[in-house]
């Protein structure tokens, strides 16, 4: 009877922790083993251009697994999934004959591929219904829209910066199985439906992106350069036609892929600008009221600066006298240094500040890099006449757009952006405006950079038929000494037209050019006569 008792005892605990004490974990653990759930993925937003243009949508795709409890030819399913999914057959075999219910075979698989296995009727083999990218002018734009993982999240580009707006919510189903895997007709039964991500409509323009992507690898190919970078913006309004890093890469093809390839290199990397940074150092001069245009300097053949000596890509050997504009037409290291001298370490703080140099210009791109600008008391006795050509100062191409964008703007420097709107309503990116130069000072300058492209440096960028405006840059690329390399330059030029009403700006780098040069001119006015065909700009000039 004793024995008897405690038998009832442990019956009545065991029932009472089945059904009471621990019930919710039993309940758990049953409907893990009798329950499937699959994820049913939102649409990820479609991206488009300022004209409507596709750049990359999502469209159904399925995964495709493997129930092995439930495959009956194991021979018959490996050779339709190699034949079909082009699979590694050792691998695929493997799987098929894993001790379990489920084992993904092939993911994002091509929905009339997925079609066409299903077809098969092979069982054992299932699909899952999921998204994937597409990118109907293949990799234009790559590095700008950046890139999803298997999983649908952006992890690059303008994918990972705007990830929240255009992701979705997934939605769900859940199904009863059998102890093999089967479902249970007429079992449990749930659909929670997925909601879809955001559109986004972008700045750019494809046919500006299109000829900026050819132009630069055709300079980046001529020149020798290791590799390039262009943008186009509208000064006016900061918005952003076109931008690029030569080389690029496929986004379908990422384990070919080298990541550095994946860098848009007008945000994520900063050089030592070069000449380019003389427009915005005259700008500084003209603003303080030190100096106009015709302001003369007696120029000798070098100066030192700190340790070293300074001196013209001329290599003239004796002194001249220079008006600013000639300093800027001849782009003359030794004439800058006299301006920079003039202006004061002081006063070159302060405007670096203004111009925002040194500080994230606010694009909407993820990985901004602001290089290395000194704060005022860490000059040293080489830092501001260096600066004053361009050199001693590591900055990104986006910041020093942003700031010659506020010349072409009549002082005013806009916030450079790709988003054009989202939920149908454009977006006012106004609150990011400021300025650093007042308009009559950027006025002048316009007229030096004119001078530039007319008369000197930058004649190479010439365009028949407009006032074009813009300045040369070769910057010397630094080494692990502290020092300089020899035969090893950044060649850029920036520019923008028609002058009087700027519509476009473009910025174009050629880092690792083996010589002084202005390489970057002739795909500057390849990608500027494109720009002002397409914006559809009338001619300035007869």
């Amino acid at each position: 009877m004793g024995a008897l008792g405690l038998g009832m005892a442990l019956g009545l605990w065991n029932l009472a922790d089945y059904q009471i004490v621990n019930a919710e974990t039993y309940r758990k653990r049953a409907d893990e083993r009798r329950l499937s759930r699959q994820t049913l993925f939102a649409k990820r937003g479609t991206i488009y251009d300022r004209n409507g243009n596709v750049l990359t949508s999502s469209v159904e795709c399925q995964n495709v697994y493997a129930n092995p409890k439930l495959v009956e030819d194991a021979d018959e399913a490996v050779s339709a999934l190699v034949e079909l999914l082009g699979v590694d057959e050792e691998a695929c075999r493997e799987k098929v004959t894993r001790d379990t219910t489920f084992v993904y075979i092939k993911r994002q698989v091509d929905q009339d591929i997925a079609d066409a296995l299903s077809e098969r009727g092979i069982k054992g083999i299932e699909f899952e219904q999921t998204m994937k990218r597409v990118y109907p002018y293949g990799t234009l734009a790559s590095q700008v829209l950046g890139v999803v993982n298997i999983d649908n999240e952006g992890v690059s580009g303008l994918e990972s910066y705007y990830d929240d707006v255009l992701t979705g919510t997934n939605g769900s189903i859940v199904r009863e199985r059998a102890r093999d895997g089967s479902y249970i007709a007429g079992g449990a039964y749930e659909k929670v439906s997925a909601k879809d991500g955001t559109d986004l409509v972008l700045t750019l323009d494809v046919n500006i992106q299109s000829v900026a992507e050819q132009a630069l690898a055709d300079a980046v190919e001529s020149s020798g350069a290791d590799y390039g970078s262009a943008i186009v913006c509208d000064p006016a309004t900061g918005e952003i036609l076109a931008c690029c890093s030569c080389p690029t890469y496929d986004q379908t093809d990422l384990a070919n892929t080298n990541s550095a390839d994946m860098n848009l290199r007008v945000v994520t990397d900063a050089y030592e600008p070069g000449s380019v940074f003389k427009t915005l150092v005259s700008g500084m001069g003209i603003d303080l009221g030190l100096m106009t245009p015709d302001t003369t300097f007696d120029v000798p053949a070098e100066v030192k600066v700190g340790d070293d000596w300074v001196n013209d890509i001329d290599d003239r050997d004796y002194a001249m006298t220079m008006t600013l504009r000639e300093i800027m037409r001849r782009s003359s290291n030794t004439g800058m240094v006299l301006v920079g001298q003039k202006i004061g370490a002081d006063n070159f703080a302060e405007y670096l500040d203004a111009y925002g140099i040194g500080t994230k210009s606010g694009i909407d791109f993820p990985g901004e890099s602001t290089g290395i600008v000194r704060e005022r008391s860490e000059y040293d006795g080489s830092s501001l006449g260096s600066m004053s050509f361009g050199q001693g100062i590591s900055v990104s191409p986006i910041e020093v757009t942003r700031a010659v964008c506020g010349i072409a703007n009549g002082g005013v420097m806009t916030t450079p952006h790709f988003l054009k709107s989202k939920h149908g309503e454009e977006l006012d990116w106004s609150d990011g405006e400021a300025s650093a130069i007042s308009a009559e000072t950027a006025e002048l300058v316009k007229s030096m950079m004119i001078t530039v492209v007319d008369e000197g440096t930058g004649s190479g960028a010439a365009i028949e038929g407009y006032d074009v405006a813009g300045k040369t840059g070769t910057a010397q690329r630094a080494d692990a000494s502290g020092g300089y390399q020899k035969g090893n330059y950044m060649s850029s030029f920036i520019g923008f037209a028609p002058t009087s009403e700027p519509a476009a700006l473009a910025y174009i780098t050629l880092d690792g050019t083996p010589y002084h040069s202005s390489a970057a001119t002739p795909a500057f006015k390849t990608i500027m006569e494109q720009a002002l065909s397409v914006l559809g700009v009338k001619r300035t000039r007869s």
